[in-house]
């Protein structure tokens, strides 16, 4: 017979392997299972011992659907006594997929009706409805105009195993734990330990595994038990030979360890073992990773281990900050206490596995539920990611020393120290100074010719030293992955903890945000042009277009500027601009912030004739925006000269306009602007830290001819 397993996404290769150890013969690999022909006993065995499978679906008819009457009249011609007694309870499970019936729950009503009445018409008798504990599931899958009919043999989904009432906050699945255990090539090793244990699903798993214990062994019940065709004594054959291997194993089971830091978890988990009749083989106790200290000799000694766990994703943790501590904590923990063992972190955070500092030997995608997931494998590392780390630390401690001491003469406290120097390790580095020293690091995305396991080794390797060299902890280093961003994608908010952090920058403080943006607040690159503008703003009235956070607002306030305005179009970053202006005691009767479409604010004071006239405007206008604020996108090779007329026409006549763009390829249409003074200024407003990068910005001063 035929039947359809079911499983995880990203597990269905176990799931076959598991299927042909069972038995099954002709597997093969379909849409979110594997199709697979077995006997009874196969069948039987895939239901009690397969660990990844979520259920396990035998076929009875394959009808119309067209309709939901289509649906019922197909249903009614099965002959259900032959499938189960009148006496059984149960439901029916409905699933759609680009099905021309739009309702699953009334479909399912459907089917559920013909089954009733099949009987009730045949044995004036009819069989009752269970949706909480059937005794078995019917499941219906329409796709298009025909539907599946199948029964479950699994009788629910196999990953409920039966020891686990209550589990902690976010727990994994029981089937979703075995897979990452068998990715993880246990039970290979001797001893495990999880040091963040939750509700102890992994530790149980595992136990479980090792042991050769049957995961369907503690199920009260399968759905193939109320089958006409039930063979009792094969099925009780299975299950005595089960509690044999199961007997066998346990005696011969190597230390399982686990802690965690929440006591309520620890309690659960310690309920759940006691479930599983693992009491004696499992040990788990209420530790901070921190407070790990010296690890039980029984692990310490084990000729071989696995450090497996799935630690918190953030909100369980608090903030960032301290998630990325946790991480750190768990690389000293592995190199310090188990440098000999293989470990495996599942996470939904795969950025923060940057932060332990080992280099993984592989990466699978799996999911969490809804939610994309990664589970890193580490092991015996790489020699050359191991030399490439050295090689990266040395031209950081190299290029450390250079820019320190250029930054102290020059009284700079926010400056680039690494720019992808070694092509290898295409990273950015910033270093941010107030109250403490903070790390900003961006990783320009690999070309398509990089393995993506090359380069997250590579990035790995470089995160390996970038704390003890640059003397941070992991709590002051972010992380962000640039790539070519659409539209206003860079002004994006990706997180939101709304932490601030002040810096310095000349006479200024400013607010800078590593979290919640794909950029700070503050552009480095720009610092040059900022200073100019303040030391050129003395008693001038001065214009800020595109103006982000307004921190060259700031500077020209600083500088003397009777007066100033900035218009953006994102309240997020006036309402930051706003904090800088109070962070520097600028009075706001003085300086305006405007919410608008500066294409559009351009072109309004541009027809007043007797509207304000500024004598110092700075204009840095996006790449390209499609901003929803918009009429129209904005592209600034295209446009820049219809914006450059509309600033021009308000600028005073000795006045001077700043502008520049970060767009590499930009060619400024002089032609156009034939009648203006332009003097390309970009060489000059390139700082030393971003030398290696002379693109990295265009810069014109424009005037009035004859002004």
């Amino acid at each position: 017979m035929k039947i359809f397993v079911s499983a995880p996404r990203g597990t269905i290769r176990l799931l076959k392997q598991e299927c042909r150890d069972c038995g099954a013969s002709e597997v093969k690999s379909v849409a979110g299972g594997v199709e697979c022909e077995v006997e009874q006993e196969s069948l039987y065995r895939i239901c009690l011992w397969s660990r990844v499978a979520n259920r396990v679906l035998l076929p009875l008819d394959s009808i119309k659907a067209e309709t939901t009457d289509a649906l019922y009249a197909g249903a009614r011609q099965i002959e259900w006594d032959q499938v189960f007694p009148v006496s059984t309870r149960f439901a029916v499970d409905c699933n759609l997929v680009q099905a021309d019936i739009d309702h699953s729950h009334f479909a399912a009503l459907r089917v559920k009706d013909a089954v009733v009445d099949f009987f009730r018409d045949k044995y004036d008798e009819r069989p009752s409805v269970d949706t909480v504990q059937p005794d078995i599931r019917i499941n219906v899958f329409i796709k298009r105009k025909r539907a599946q009919i199948a029964l479950d043999m699994s009788g629910g989904s196999l990953h409920r195993r039966g020891y686990r009432e209550a589990g902690g906050e976010a727990p994994l699945k029981e089937n979703l734990a075995a897979a990452l255990l068998m990715f993880a090539d246990w039970p290979g090793q001797r001893a495990l330990f999880d040091p963040m244990c939750g509700s102890g699903t992994l530790l149980i798993e595992a136990a479980l595994m090792a042991a050769d214990s049957a995961p369907g062994l503690l199920r009260e019940r399968f759905g193939l038990q109320v089958c006409r065709d039930f063979d009792a004594g094969l099925w009780q054959g299975l299950l005595d030979e089960a509690r044999q291997r199961r007997e066998k194993g346990l005696a011969s089971l190597g230390p399982i360890r686990g802690h965690d830091a929440d006591k309520k978890a620890v309690r659960t988990a310690n309920a759940n073992i006691e479930r599983a009749g693992l009491g004696a083989c499992i040990h788990v106790e209420t530790r901070t990773l921190a407070e790990t200290g010296a690890l039980p000799a029984a692990l310490c000694e084990a000729e071989s281990g696995l450090l497996i766990t799935n630690p918190p994703y953030g909100e369980r943790i608090g903030s960032q900050g301290s998630l990325r501590e946790l991480h750190a904590e768990l690389g000293r923990l592995l190199r310090t206490q188990l440098p000999t063992w293989q470990a495996a972190v599942f996470t939904g955070n795969p950025d923060m596995v940057l932060y332990q500092g080992g280099i993984a030997r592989e990466v699978i995608d799996l999911f969490n539920g809804p939610l994309e997931c990664r589970l890193f494998l580490y092991g015996a590392e790489a020699e050359q990611n191991h030399e490439g780390a050295g090689m990266f630390a040395n031209r950081l401690r190299k290029n450390m020393k250079k820019f320190k001491r250029w930054a102290g003469r020059e009284g700079i406290d926010c400056y680039r120290v690494y720019d992808a120097d070694l092509p290898e390790y295409a990273l950015a580095i910033d270093l941010y100074h107030g109250e403490h020293r903070f790390v900003y690091v961006q990783e320009y995305a690999a070309p398509a010719t990089i393995e993506p396991l090359l380069a997250l080794q590579r990035l790995q390797a470089a995160f390996s030293v970038l704390g003890e060299v640059l003397e941070v902890p992991a709590s002051r280093i972010w992380f962000r992955q640039r790539r070519r961003q659409q539209g206003s994608a860079q002004y994006t908010r990706v997180s939101d903890s709304q932490r601030f952090y002040e810096v310095h920058e000349g006479p200024c403080r400013l607010l800078v945000n590593f979290n919640d943006y794909l950029d700070t607040g503050l552009f480095l690159d720009h610092r040059i042009t900022r200073r100019m503008l303040g030391e050129q703003a003395g008693g001038k009235r001065f214009l800020n277009l595109f103006c982000y956070t307004a921190t060259a607002t700031v500077h020209a306030a600083r500088g003397g500027a009777t007066e100033t305005c900035s218009v953006d179009m994102s309240k997020t970053y006036l309402d930051w601009a706003r904090r800088n202006f109070f962070l520097n005691d600028m009075a706001k009767d003085k300086h305006e912030l405007v919410r608008a479409n500066c294409v559009e604010w351009l072109e309004h004071a541009a027809k007043e004739k007797q509207g304000r006239r500024y004598d110092l405007i700075f204009m840095d206008p996006p790449t390209f925006s499609n901003s929803k604020r918009m009429d129209m996108s904005f592209d600034v090779q295209r446009d820049h000269v219809h914006l450059i007329k509309l600033a021009m026409s308000i600028l005073a006549k000795d006045g001077e306009l700043i502008f520049s763009n970060n767009f590499r390829k930009f060619r400024l249409d002089e032609k156009a602007l034939g009648n203006m003074l332009l003097e390309d200024i970009s060489a000059r407003t390139i700082p030393e830290d971003f030398a290696r990068r002379s693109n990295i910005h265009h810069c014109w001063r424009i005037r009035h001819a004859g002004g």
